[in-house]
């Protein structure tokens, strides 16, 4: 149906930007990516340079590098003066490699994924992930670094924020199932000097982990273990059971029943802590959770988002009590559900 233009000559059409933004926003990202790769911020890390510079030093060809460049500057990632070209405040902060808020690991590994968005017709019409997971858990090598690591960055500024909030005063023992990079047992057992940890995750996954456990200075108390959440049984009575980033690739049957397996390894009064990215009730926002569904589909088999106050009744049908949600600030999308193990269920 057409839309007819008012006889008063008045247009009441809806401006197209937004879709012409979101039409041309890989530019953006793959400007982003690309100059990581090559290694432009840290080329600038000492100071300005001329384009000309830079490419001898990047290896890469003047008029290309200048463009490349130029567009840095548009997008707020690099500053041009009198003198040449230098870093942003923004990409001198997290864009340096060996800097303590390094992000670059995390963007790689959103760079190692930019293809396979353009596969997302496929995933929403098969039903199936655009690439096996094994790609990046454990089948190549570099991929599996660069999300290991690009966890472990993410990870840092989280659990920073994390271990301010959740209180494991007097807690002893703690599983952290999934853990990844074991990032966030580290940062307990930091903040706790009694605190032990295990770190369970894949084989491949926690090779890299202990690597970053050792760099973290934690090693004699955060140990890993090699296995599968699904198949692997747990360490029991423990204080306390970590699940991080886990719930997003798991159906509701499966996290339900990672719950009833997580009771049975916690110590009566013992507590449970969740950290994703929910969304809210109906699914329907934030942004940014709705679109992490996505990415989650084309790369995990059973992939996608859960409400939180979903997973909040799914632990008190699994006999966990006092749930609290609370949101990471701004501008980290994570939210942490805890609950305590019902002590009457646990003495069943």
């Amino acid at each position: 149906m057409s839309r007819k233009r008012p006889q008063n000559g008045a247009d009441s059409r809806p401006n197209p930007k937004p879709l012409m933004d979101l039409s041309t926003a890989y530019w953006g990202s793959q400007t982003l990516f690309t100059a990581i790769r090559l290694g432009i911020f840290e080329g600038l890390a000492n100071g300005p340079r001329t384009s000309e510079s830079l490419a001898r030093t990047i290896n890469t060809q003047p008029h290309p590098t200048q463009l490349l460049l130029k567009a840095c500057v548009a997008l707020g990632l690099i500053k041009e003066d009198s003198i040449g070209f230098s870093n942003s405040d923004l990409s001198e902060t997290f864009l340096v490699p060996g800097t303590d808020y390094y992000l670059g690991n995390s963007f790689r590994y959103a760079d190692d994924l930019f293809s396979t968005w353009g596969r997302l017709q496929d995933a929403v019409t098969d039903g199936k992930p655009a690439i096996s997971p094994e790609t990046y858990l454990g089948g190549k090598k570099e991929n599996t670094t660069h999300f290991v690591y690009g966890m472990h960055n993410r990870a840092l500024a989280i659990g920073g924020a994390m271990t301010k909030i959740v209180d494991l005063s007097g807690r002893k023992k703690l599983l952290d199932i999934g853990g990844g990079p074991g990032t966030l047992s580290c940062l307990f057992a930091k903040r706790y000097p009694d605190l032990r940890a295990q770190v369970l995750d894949l084989p491949d996954i926690v090779t890299v982990a202990a690597e970053i456990i050792l760099s973290m200075g934690v090693s004699s108390r955060v140990s890993t273990i090699p296995g599968d959440y699904k198949k692997t049984e747990f360490p029991a009575t423990n204080d306390v059971v970590l699940i991080s980033g886990v719930f997003h690739r798991e159906t509701e049957e499966n996290c339900r029943k990672l719950m009833m397996k997580a009771s049975d390894a916690l110590a009566d009064g013992g507590m449970i802590i969740i950290i994703d990215i929910f969304t809210d009730a109906g699914n329907a926002g934030p942004l940014f959770s709705t679109l992490f569904g996505l990415n989650m589909l084309l790369t995990a088999e059973d992939g996608g988002v859960h409400a939180d106050i979903d997973v909040m009744s799914w632990l008190s049908e699994c006999g966990f009590e006092n749930m609290q949600i609370t949101p990471l600030p701004p501008p980290m999308p994570h939210r942490i559900i805890t609950g305590y193990k019902d002590v009457v269920l646990g003495k069943a």
